[in-house]
């Protein structure tokens, strides 16, 4: 098995971080401890989804119907992250690389799409070609930007070539908008939502509810359970409270933290809980002012009391944030880039550099950016007062927000479920002209360690340099991020799962209808 570095441990080869081998082959297994029992419709409750929500998957963003529905359920990508938080091959059976810049996938053997296609090499390179390109307008195109030639070798394997090397690749091709759709003269239909995956697409009413049906033919052993599955839009949180707590729903993600504790005393309601790369976010534009000074936005991080929001809004379910979206979850975490203690004088300091004396600036909040940002943004406002800045908080409408103020307006709250890489999300929010850079943000040494780091191969500088690009965008960087926080979701007893959950989005990495079964 080919390898850029000898010295790679198990835990970082598993993980996909800097260090990983570059020969990955690892066989999908059930993790349940024991055998999954098959039957049942499967209700979910879920916080986001919108009447504009498209199948076509360069466009998924925050609607957990499309994705838990979607990449979750009815697709297949090339890699996937197992319930053990390890990377694994899903409709790659292996990927390999002599010198991290050409990657070798092979597919595996008979696996189908739900419309009886085998899948191919040239399903793959169209599903990847689909996000690449001048125009393309995909969220995932970061991503396939380092691409710069992909082909199929035969019918079983796929050539990509990468403009410089990475490590991480493998890993990236667990993005959910990277899955793979039947093929057909070079293009994929999206629309009907044909994939290899544990189930098949029935209905679909966009904002409100989807219906999905078992795959018979499901290539994982152990896993498409259910015989059929109801996702449904209940974006109200005390609404989606009372449909788990009733019976109404069968899980729901994103419950109230601050009742939970009500929650659990309910005995027909189980809480899972995992740690991983999860962090609510406060972006300002640093190309709009006053967020243009970075005093001021040095100020911003030092009016807003962390310790208080772990234990107000999160209840301890998490920790404070460092103004950094690498989490303590993964590889090249560096620890020792703190967080802000809350500290007035220092941010009337950084104002007085500015050559301020007080601040007014407008916050946009909606619990539709994580439960309980509304709450978040009015301590912030009472906080950053005794600095002499006053926040005036406008509450946005739930729907709609994702699409009308993030990103639209200069200083709003958000949250990000991060990725298992650093380079990943650095990649997709924080480089120069990403899609998702929220605080349009371009930084020159940033940008430059950024493309260096992807092809470093040596383990020790690699660490170096993600934990200057850390540091750089605590310091200089255009965000708050005053909490790394836990996923939680609320399911029925009566609704089984193996023995670990995948960390990497909530509920199961999202593929709790995959992986879960009825008791």
């Amino acid at each position: 098995m080919t390898r850029i570095l000898d010295n790679v441990n198990r835990r970082d080869v598993l993980m996909g971080g800097a260090a990983t081998a570059l020969a990955l082959g690892v066989a999908p297994r059930s993790f349940a401890q024991a055998a999954p029992k098959k039957g049942g419709r499967y209700r979910i409750g879920l916080s986001h989804a919108n009447a504009a929500d498209n199948h076509d998957p360069a466009t998924w963003g925050t609607s957990a119907v499309i994705n838990m529905g979607l990449y979750g359920a009815t697709y297949n990508c090339l890699m996937e992250t197992g319930p053990d938080n390890k990377l694994r091959g899903e409709l790659a059976e292996s990927a390999q690389s002599e010198d991290g810049k050409t990657w070798v996938f092979k597919l595996r053997r008979g696996v189908t799409f739900h419309n009886g296609k085998t899948v191919d090499a040239d399903d793959v390179v169209a599903s990847i070609n689909h996000h690449r390109g001048p125009q393309s307008k995909s969220a995932a195109k970061a991503i396939v930007d380092a691409v710069t030639d992909i082909k199929a070798d035969g019918k079983e394997t796929v050539i990509v070539t990468l403009a410089a090397a990475s490590a991480d690749f493998p890993a990236l091709m667990t993005d959910w908008h990277l899955v793979i759709g039947p093929a057909k003269e070079g293009k994929v239909d999206w629309e009907p939502a044909v994939g290899t995956g544990a189930y098949s697409l029935v209905s679909h009413e966009r904002g409100v509810r989807m219906v999905l049906k078992r795959n018979p033919n499901y290539w994982k052993a152990g896993c498409g359970n259910f015989e059929d599955v109801e996702l449904i839009h209940i974006g109200d949180i005390a609404a989606r409270m009372n449909a788990i707590s009733t019976g109404q729903v069968d899980t729901i993600n994103r419950p109230d933290i601050k009742t939970l504790s009500l929650l659990q005393r309910n005995t027909s309601v189980s809480i899972d809980e995992a740690t991983g790369t999860q962090h609510y976010t406060m972006p300002m534009f640093t190309d709009v002012a006053p967020f243009t000074d970075n005093n001021v936005r040095l100020a911003m991080k030092h009016a807003i009391d962390r310790k208080v929001l772990v234990q107000t809004i999160l209840h301890g379910r998490g920790r404070e944030g460092n103004d950094s979206p690498i989490t303590p979850t993964n590889t090249y975490f560096a620890d020792d880039v703190k967080p802000r203690a809350y500290d007035p004088d220092k941010a009337k300091f950084h104002l007085k550099q500015a050559g301020l004396a007080t601040l007014k600036v407008d916050l946009s909040a909606a619990d539709a950016a994580f439960t309980g940002a509304i709450d978040t943004a009015v301590l912030f406002k009472e906080h950053a007062a005794k600095a002499g800045i006053d926040v005036n908080v406008i509450r946005e409408p739930n729907e709609g927000y994702w699409s009308n103020v993030w990103t639209k307006k200069p200083f709003v709250m958000c949250f990000w479920a991060g990725r298992p890489t650093e380079d990943w999300m650095f990649s997709q929010v924080y480089a120069k002209g990403a899609r998702w850079n929220d605080t349009h943000w371009d930084h020159e040494k940033f940008n430059k360690l950024l493309l260096e780091a992807r092809g470093e191969l040596d383990q020790a500088k690699r660490r170096a340099m993600y934990r200057e690009m850390q540091q750089i965008v605590s310091d200089e960087g255009g965000v708050i991020i005053p909490m790394f926080a836990n996923f939680v979701s609320a399911r029925s007893v009566k609704v089984a799962r193996g023995q670990s959950i995948a960390a990497n989005f909530d509920l199961d990495g999202w593929k709790c209808i995959e992986r879960w079964w009825f008791a």
